[in-house]
């Protein structure tokens, strides 16, 4: 499967505006994500940004279920709106504690952290989770359904 953000500069570094607003500049807009190439039984997917730099310790900032098979990316700004967040899709919690996007906001001078954006494709149309479950649960969830999986990485430093 291919990944594409479009709102990445050169290809690779996330542009201030979709950081935390506790960054300078920072306005919390969710990237915009495209996806292809998606394999035959695919029913549904599942989508997340992740920090893996090693002092984030994998700090989720967008974590997406129950996207609908048919979909194949989530607008700029979606998080939160239901007329642009796919139908039938449910944000987790963040590793901030709030529901839906929120942007990079690493620690200064800790150097370029990679957020890590991954849709996985889904042999099942939903998962059997509420809105209050943890991605550790989504994830022992999706263990068993995962079709296949692409990401792409994007950079941030203050």
């Amino acid at each position: 499967m291919n990944v594409y953000c479009p709102a990445l500069l050169s290809g690779k570094h996330i542009p201030n505006k979709y950081a935390h607003r506790g960054v300078t500049g920072g306005q919390n807009v969710s990237l915009p994500v495209l996806w292809g190439d998606v394999p035959a039984g695919t029913k549904s997917f599942v989508f997340s940004v992740i920090d893996t730099h090693h002092a984030a310790n994998n700090w989720v900032h967008w974590f997406v279920i129950n996207v609908p098979r048919s979909v194949r990316e989530i607008a700029e700004h979606a998080s939160g709106l239901r007329e642009k967040m796919p139908p039938g899709s449910l944000e987790l919690r963040n590793s901030f504690g709030s529901l839906g996007y929120d942007g990079p906001m690493p620690a200064k001078n800790s150097g370029p952290h990679g957020y890590v954006i991954t849709v996985h494709a889904l042999g099942v149309e939903s998962l059997p989770v509420g809105p209050y479950s943890t991605v550790e649960e989504c994830r022992e969830e999706m263990r068993t359904n995962v079709i296949a999986t692409g990401t792409i990485v994007g950079i941030f430093q203050r």
